[in-house]
């Protein structure tokens, strides 16, 4: 459309509102930036501040509301916040980065979203498509799309929070995947009903995807996936358009007709929750029209993505996993889940979420040899344990520790999926899990 001498507030100094707000200015909006809080870097504020761009940092002022023409949030800011009321009072729309990127792009999106599992399957679902086209990853793995909006390209892949999607009136995407749903970002949305329903946008009009593709081992999801058109289920097997294992198998069936695309033991993704990311991203990659072969040689090749079940090294002959990204206890089952008849010592903990752990202490009961607990949670999660009948818990104050602990104690693999955020202690998951492999690395 044409943005010329339209005013546009962006809401947040973020990387999403960065990059909104530059694509904008290029195209001769006259484009506001406001910043609640004071959590930005100085070097992106002159940037901005250079190109002409109005920037305010610590208020949202009624200057920069006043007779906007249209408010892109950033996906961090909850729609509680004061500031959405007063837009609204304005009568000035909101709408997402992600959804600006789609009303200009003209190449079509694969929207990847879930509780657990949408990074990896983002990254894996383009690089399928890299192997016969032109498809750019992007979304909240860290990549705002308007950056790409000028890139050559055939797709954009895309990972699709319920914070992105909760100001989102029309995205639509041509391929919708939904990996999973268990319960977290309750504090952002409100209840459990409003995360599912942010996510569950991306597969009901007026966002009805040419094809949705979901997860038919989710109970909640395979039932909400009988409510959708053009459905592709994964991870279970049913009449006609599936993706499962069988023998041992990864197949695909359309129409009833059975092809068998890749051996389990050909994966290098371990885990059932990484075949099931695997399966979702070969369903996409069969609707797009990959071929088989290659389907196969980038599967077989891929590892997995930084912080998710990474294998770090084996020292020694124990074995050490980087599960940082697992920052709710559904999240550290699915590892935990990984490693059967094998002597396990997990580091869990860290700023705790309060969310249930019964599920979290029965399977570590089943799985884990030792946990040792860090961070703010280790008193909960202690206590919780215990009433589970689980005792061999260790405490330490440092990761450190929580590393040396695990190497004295002399078990064959030592996991890192703390159940929790990072935030007592590091400045993100990605820090957290890049100060665990730089200790395993280091030691000898």
């Amino acid at each position: 459309m044409n943005w010329f001498e339209k005013k546009v507030l962006i809401i947040g100094l973020a990387k999403s509102g960065i990059a909104a707000a530059k694509y904008l200015n290029k195209r001769g909006a006259d484009v506001y930036v406001t910043e609640g809080f004071q959590k930005y870097k100085e070097e992106d504020k002159i940037e901005l501040e250079n190109l002409g761009i109005n920037i305010e940092v610590g208020q949202h002022s009624d200057e920069f509301i006043k007779d906007s023409y249209l408010a892109i949030a950033s996906p961090g800011i909850p729609l509680s916040r004061e500031i959405f009321a007063r837009l609204k009072e304005n009568n000035v729309p909101v709408i997402s980065e992600i959804e600006l990127a789609y009303k200009e792009a003209r190449e079509p999106f694969v929207a990847i979203t879930g509780t657990n599992g949408k990074t990896t399957t983002t990254i894996l679902t383009s690089e399928i498509l890299n192997s016969e086209y032109k498809a750019l990853t992007c979304g909240n793995i860290g990549i705002p799309p308007t950056s790409l909006l000028e890139k050559e390209k055939d797709y954009f892949v895309c990972e699709v929070s319920s914070a992105q999607m909760a100001c989102t009136n029309c995205f639509k995407a041509q391929i919708a995947c939904w990996t999973n749903f268990t319960p977290d970002h309750i504090n952002f949305h409100g209840s459990l009903e409003e995360y599912f329903n942010a996510k569950a946008k991306l597969f009901l009009p007026p966002g009805e995807p040419a094809f949705s593709v979901l997860n038919g081992n989710d109970e909640k999801l395979f039932e909400f996936s009988k409510k959708l058109k053009n459905v592709f289920l994964f991870a279970k097997e049913v009449d006609d358009n599936c993706c499962y294992i069988k023998d041992n198998s990864i197949i695909f069936k359309r129409g009833g007709k059975e092809e068998e695309i890749i051996r389990v033991s050909e994966c290098k993704l371990v885990g059932e929750h990484n075949y099931e990311n695997i399966m979702c991203s070969i369903v996409v990659a069969k609707l797009v029209g990959i071929s088989n072969e290659n389907i196969k040689k980038v599967v077989s090749n891929f590892n997995a993505p930084e912080h998710r079940l990474e294998f770090v090294r084996n020292l020694n002959g124990i074995e050490f996993y980087n599960d940082s990204k697992a920052t709710n206890p559904e999240a550290a089952i699915v590892a935990i889940k990984s490693f059967n008849n094998r002597k396990v010592a997990l580091i869990a903990g860290g700023r705790d979420k309060n969310t249930d752990l019964k599920e979290f202490c029965e399977e570590i009961k089943k799985h884990i040899s030792t946990v040792i607990l860090i961070g703010e949670a280790s008193k909960r999660f202690a206590t919780n344990l215990k009433e589970n009948g689980f005792e061999n818990i260790i405490f330490t104050d440092t990761m450190e520790a929580a590393i040396d602990k695990g190497i004295e104690t002399q078990h064959e693999v030592i996991l890192l999926s703390p159940a929790c955020a990072s935030f007592d202690m590091f400045d993100s998951y990605e820090h957290r899990g890049e100060m665990f492999k730089k200790y395993v690395l280091s030691k000898n």
